[in-house]
């Protein structure tokens, strides 16, 4: 990550309290790798950035990719970074659990006035978070970037490469053009999951499930348990997409019932439905 954080500063205490934080705003050349990305051609030439640091550097790590924070219950994305080398939308400055992640390098001396109030208002606010470690561990790639993986096909160092992600079937309909398999996995957003490879789960889309992440979804495979003729395949998703393993449509609706306000679905932690533990989050802001 370079000097900057991408874009306007979202609605959040971070940017207020205790001081307010108050960006100088400058427009940035858009990295070359932010338009070879899928989708890149639609971004503007020039990128609204403000500046956290001065060090000089345009390339540096990030926190965490763009899709890695993505549904967490308890997790932040406090500003996107400015990244020459890495995805657009990367975490620049983020909060996982009780984990404060700060991706600039520089030193305060370093810092603007802005990125040094934002630096002293994060460490206040990551203090309301003591003693609740994160949820979930980050063990997987989520969804939005299979695209990207898929682009990668275009000039794979090992021709077995692609066998390492995708299955056998998608390989051989879309693989032999780069730009097909992109847009198979980025139509099929929804419905992709991982069991050691990226698949898209056609059964799902076949029964008219229109996500795998959604409550509703989750809802929707229980409510399949009450017809015979169906019961066995919504089995089969519930046990591909929770980590419970109840037999019966009372069991699953039982525990749906008493859960429904504390499920999410992540991809990083497993493409799963999970449950966050009672009274573990604070109340909404």
């Amino acid at each position: 990550m370079g000097d900057a954080a991408q874009g306007e500063p979202i609605q959040h205490e971070v940017f207020t309290t205790p001081f307010k934080v108050e960006p100088h705003y400058e427009m940035w050349k858009t990295p070359n790798n932010y338009l070879m990305e899928p989708g890149g051609w639609r971004l503007p030439d020039r990128t609204k950035v403000w500046r956290v640091q001065n060090t000089g550097k345009e390339f540096g790590g990030v926190v965490s990719p763009k899709d890695a924070f993505d549904r967490f219950p308890d997790a932040e994305v406090l500003t996107v970074g400015f990244n020459v080398g890495k995805s657009n939308g990367s975490v620049g400055v983020g909060r996982h659990g009780n984990f404060f992640q700060w991706g600039f390098s520089g030193s305060p001396a370093q810092m603007t006035d802005a990125g040094r109030a934002f630096f002293l208002n994060c460490i206040c606010y990551i203090r309301k978070f003591d003693g609740k470690p994160p949820l979930v561990k980050r063990e997987h790639l989520g969804r939005s970037y299979v695209p990207n993986l898929a682009a990668f096909t275009r000039f794979p160092a090992d021709p077995k490469w692609p066998e390492q992600f995708f299955p056998a079937d998608a390989l051989a309909k879309y693989g032999k053009d780069a730009d097909d398999l992109i847009a198979y996995y980025r139509d099929n957003t929804e419905w992709i999951y991982l069991d050691r490879l990226f698949y898209v789960d056609e059964e799902l889309k076949s029964a008219g499930i229109a996500s795998n992440r959604t409550v509703a979804a989750l809802s929707a495979m229980v409510e399949m348990m009450k017809d015979p003729r169906k019961s066995e395949l919504a089995g089969k998703f519930l046990g591909r997409y929770t980590t419970e393993s109840f037999k019966t449509r009372e069991e699953w609706g039982d525990w749906l019932a008493a859960n429904r306000g504390r499920i999410y679905f992540t991809d990083c932690g497993g493409y799963k439905f999970r449950v966050v533990p009672d009274g573990y989050l604070p109340p909404a802001r």
